[in-house]
């Protein structure tokens, strides 16, 4: 089965950058989608980014222009989630996820994925 590794989660004041960075790893096919979605405090998962195989990247409107999404230039197996001008309102678990067929902003909440990553805690103050 695939497994994820995440990091680079932290805290940071608003205004501030961070970089998520997710390793897919026990994969079988080199066609498949990464993304992120989401967990605020007392909220449901929000879909925010996801990139598919052919490096096109798609994001939520409440991050678009701040965060990008984008896989490793030498192990395309690691994604990364650059966060910048980040907000309060950004603060949450990021979780990355895995699939092979298909992954979109909008529905990726949804449904079984082939993997899910464990999380990693980002925290924005004012």
């Amino acid at each position: 089965a695939v497994t994820l590794r995440e990091s680079g989660g932290g805290s940071v004041q608003a205004g501030g950058s961070l970089r998520l960075s997710c390793e897919a790893s026990r994969y079988k096919s080199r066609k498949y989608y990464m993304g992120w979605v989401r967990e605020g405090p007392g909220l449901g998962r929000e879909g925010v980014a996801v990139i598919d195989a052919d490096g096109y990247g798609s994001y939520a409107d409440s991050v678009k222009g701040r965060f990008t999404i984008s896989r490793d230039d030498v192990k395309e197996n690691i994604v990364y989630l650059q966060m910048n001008n980040l907000r309060p309102e950004d603060t949450a678990t990021y979780i990355c996820a895995f699939d092979y067929e298909d992954l979109s902003v909008s529905t990726m909440t949804q449904g079984a994925k082939d993997a899910w990553g464990d999380g990693t805690l980002v925290t924005v103050s004012s």
